[in-house]
């Protein structure tokens, strides 16, 4: 009987290998629930060859007045988005992680902003406990940081520590397996602080591209290569932003197949947001999956 389980467990083993590598390093991130539309998981069309990462937006450090709550975090995502149907869609595709993304540009009509707290690691150790809670709650794999606003005096050095430490404390605790940062052009400077502090925990960098005001594959381009430059370029995605801001259209995907031809390897898009592509039956998350089996396998 013990070898039989043995055997079992063997097998199941690898085929849980030969999965994960058959994806390896094709990955598709994208940002939903957080416009208030009532989506589903099941809604959004994923291909079973991509590392499908779902972030819902957002769990917020503060109260529903926009009260800041020293590190004591809550989910405001929409409310279709369930721990049933996290653990739901978790099991119908194995492929697929879901992460929650941290703060977002508001909540309501309150702007967010990124505040020293007085006691960084008062505020570490709040952050670690209520967000391990609703990790565990709605099964989740990881977080996204996304972080818009911050102090236009003095420093904003202790978004590093905290912010490193909690996706440190994280995994270590083994909650998550995944984290993620969301920079923009005029926050770019706190992030790659982080980044150069704490790169060994962070997993991927969705830097907000359509916000670089750039509309055609060149100037695109030019962008990634700032921003590559910046954060390492094994680490960042393209992103893109359905009837939104920046590059749109085909125009993306041309600006994809340019970053091949100078270099750069695409294994990876991430989309804002599923909310907004119930109306085009997903049409870029579509051809995002097709372009990038269709891309030269990841050598790393």
């Amino acid at each position: 009987m013990a070898q039989v389980l043995q055997l079992s467990l063997l097998y199941v083993a690898s085929v849980v290998l030969m999965f994960q590598q058959f994806c390896d390093g094709k990955l598709m991130m994208e940002y939903i629930g957080a416009t208030g539309v009532p989506i589903t998981f099941d809604s959004v069309p994923i291909d079973n060859e991509i590392d499908f990462h779902f972030i819902l937006g957002f769990a917020i450090d503060a109260d529903s007045l926009g009260k800041q709550q020293n590190g004591i975090f809550s989910p405001y995502w929409q409310s279709t988005l369930t721990p049933q149907s996290v653990a739901a869609i978790k099991k119908k595709n194995p492929n697929v992680k879901v992460m929650a993304s941290l703060s977002g540009w508001s909540l309501g009509d309150k702007v967010l902003h990124w505040y020293n707290p007085t006691n960084p690691q008062k505020w570490v150790s709040n952050a670690v406990s209520s967000l391990g809670s609703i990790i565990t709650t709605y099964h989740l794999d990881g977080i996204d940081i996304d972080y818009e606003n911050f102090p236009k005096r003095g420093n904003s050095s202790s978004f590093s520590f905290c912010i490193g430490e909690l996706i440190t404390g994280l995994k270590k605790k083994g909650l998550i397996s995944v984290a993620s940062i969301a920079p923009f052009y005029t926050t770019a400077a706190p992030y790659v602080q982080l980044f150069d502090d704490y790169a060994d925990v962070i997993d991927y960098v969705n830097h907000q591209f359509y916000t670089d005001k750039v509309t055609t594959p060149k100037g695109y381009l030019q962008a990634f290569k700032i921003r590559a430059a910046q954060f390492g370029k094994e680490k960042l995605l393209p992103a893109y932003e359905v009837d939104g801001r920046g590059i749109q259209g085909d125009a993306f995907f041309d600006a994809l197949t340019l970053l091949q031809t100078n270099g750069f390897e695409i294994n990876g898009v991430m989309i804002f947001s599923a909310d907004a592509s119930l109306k085009n039956n997903f049409h870029y998350e579509r051809k995002s999956q097709a372009f990038l089996l269709n891309s030269t396998s990841s050598t790393n």
